[in-house]
């Protein structure tokens, strides 16, 4: 991923804090030098420096083939993201995009049947926690938690490479910069609404 250097993030709290917020990811593989990809929710462990990204596929999807043969994985988490008008600056320029993203590459392998089933229970139990009546694979009967392990694949990415961009207009101006931060809260959409609020949170200091 091209970074220019003022949008690019190292923090490992903040890298951490955003693919764990921003968890539903798009796994990149190659087939015969043509790039394939799949859109998934991914369940994202740390330890120190250390991340590993587990996830699963339909079996019917073959991009699981590709990752018995690829020697790297790409693993897109994407944030927030939204339009820049000119007409929001002191001076005459050009429209362009304010976004958040972190690639993530790593080896990728196949999982074992317990490893999925381990996999699903966290991932499950990660977006079911706050919720009543909760879910769990756990409460899946036998016959019907077999039928599902047979119908996906799980895999692995041990992550070996980090790129992570903040492109929240920090190459402007303290005036361009708040002005381009009130007009997106004053936009209709979410999307510009979080970028408002990230460009808030990182507002250079005076």
């Amino acid at each position: 991923m091209y970074i220019p250097k003022r949008f690019k993030v190292t923090d490992p709290k903040e890298i951490w804090e955003f693919v764990n917020r921003h968890s539903f990811a798009t796994l990149v593989t190659t087939e015969n030098n043509t790039p394939v990809a799949t859109h998934l929710p991914v369940t994202i462990t740390r330890k120190e420096d250390d991340y590993i990204i587990t996830g699963h596929v339909a079996y019917a999807n073959p991009q699981w083939k590709t990752l018995e043969n690829v020697e790297n994985a790409l693993v897109i988490f994407q944030g927030p993201h939204a339009y820049i008008s000119p007409t929001w600056y002191s001076h005459e320029n050009v429209p362009t995009w304010n976004y958040q993203a972190v690639h993530m590459y790593g080896a990728p392998r196949i999982l074992e049947k317990d490893e999925l089933r381990e996999s699903l229970k966290i991932l499950s139990d990660k977006y079911e926690k706050h919720r009543y009546p909760s879910f769990s694979v756990e409460k899946f009967t036998p016959k019907l938690l077999e039928a599902q392990l047979k119908a996906i694949i799980g895999f692995e990415v041990r992550v070996t490479e980090i790129q992570a961009a903040y492109k929240l207009s920090q190459n402007r101006k303290e005036a361009d910069y708040k002005s381009v931060m009130n007009h997106l809260q004053e936009e209709g959409d979410s999307d510009s609404r979080q970028v408002a609020e990230q460009m808030k949170k990182n507002m250079p200091l005076p």
